[in-house]
Formats: C-alpha cells, sequence, structure tokens
C-alpha cells in the first residue's frame, strides 16, 4: 500500500490533493456553524481557522497518517469541502474514510457519493485494501444514514471515544467495507450516480 497525492475524477467532482492554497475557498464553502457541530476541530468559521485547519491536516500528512483532498465541484468550479484517508495501516492494508465536511449547498447532493465512489475505488482497486472504514458521531444521524447508503456494514460504537473541543465526551460508531464486498458495493454506488 504506497499512499501517495493523487489527484482522482469523477463526472461531478475531481479530488485535488490538499494543499494551504485552497483555504480561501474552503474558507467561504465552510463558513457556517452546522457544518463543523459534530467534527473534532471545533468551529472552522474565519479564514485563519481554516489556514489553520489546513496546516494541521497537512501536518498529519507529512506523518503518512492521512492523505488528504479538497473536493472541487466541476459544474461550478468551486470548491465543495473537503475528505480524506486516515488512520492509513499500510501493514494490514487498512485506512479510514473520513474527515469529510461540505458546504451546506454540496450537502444531500451526488458529490459526497461520487467522492466517496472515488475513494474507495481507489483504495481497493489501486492500493490493494483489504479493509476502509468509516466512523461517525453517534449523534450524527445524516453522517450515520450517508454511511449506511454506501453500503458500509456497522460494527459497533466505541463509547467516550473522543472528547471533543467543547468537552464533550463523544461516542463513534464504525462502519467498514471489506474487498470481498467492493464489487456490489461499488456496483451499487455507480447505478446511484447514472
Amino acid at each position: 500500500m504506497k499512499i501517495e497525492p493523487v489527484t482522482l475524477y469523477g463526472n461531478l467532482v475531481r479530488l485535488e490533493p490538499l494543499t494551504i492554497d485552497h483555504a480561501p475557498g474552503l474558507a467561504q464553502v465552510g463558513n457556517d456553524s452546522n457544518i463543523w457541530q459534530y467534527m473534532l476541530y471545533g468551529d472552522v468559521n474565519s479564514p485563519e481557522k481554516m489556514a489553520s485547519w489546513v496546516r494541521d491536516i497537512l501536518s498529519r500528512q507529512a506523518q503518512a497518517t492521512d492523505l488528504a483532498f479538497a473536493v472541487r465541484h466541476l459544474a461550478s468550479g468551486r470548491l465543495a469541502g473537503a475528505t480524506r484517508y486516515l488512520d492509513i495501516r499500510p501493514v494490514h492494508r487498512g485506512l479510514e474514510i473520513g474527515g469529510t465536511w461540505y458546504g451546506v449547498e454540496f450537502q444531500r447532493t451526488r458529490v459526497n457519493t461520487e467522492a466517496k465512489y472515488l475513494l474507495l475505488k481507489h483504495a481497493f482497486e489501486t492500493l490493494d485494501a483489504i479493509r476502509v472504514q468509516f466512523k461517525a458521531d453517534s449523534r450524527n444521524a445524516r453522517s450515520l444514514q450517508a454511511i449506511e447508503r454506501l453500503g458500509a456494514q456497522r460494527e459497533g460504537i466505541l463509547r467516550n471515544h473522543m472528547i471533543l473541543e467543547n468537552g464533550l465526551f463523544r461516542d463513534s460508531v464504525y462502519f467498514s467495507i471489506l474487498d470481498s464486498e467492493w464489487p456490489a458495493v461499488k456496483q451499487r454506488l455507480e447505478e446511484k450516480l447514472l
């Protein structure tokens, strides 16, 4: 599993390797407190906070634990949000897809479906992953439903898994897709993207 920055191309979105140059566009689309309600980062509600967030994610990437992407909406040319691989475990051929957020206008559209499809396809077909996992705050019904719609299997809950910036304890719900499940998941996602 050799993880390197790569651009992933779809019909609706392009996943571009995240750089600090993306920060201003991400700050524009991410300027809504509701986006950050269940995220670990707190409210990233200013250009300065967004630049700091991008630098933090890029520092994780430099440690080879993450690979981050800016999600560009092709029809408008605007940034829609961001996503990434994290908890990359090359020895065990596994990784997580997460840290995903989108501007309000791109939520509940096919943007997320295609972005996840591109990430999953690259993970299973190029990186030769045997397991891709997802996690979400147990209170975040929208994210839990989105992960289930992808075809991921719910595995369980890690109680008091994380402490959020506001001091709340977060229970995390874990999901996964295995390489043996990918062909069926791939077909379903491709049908949704028609």
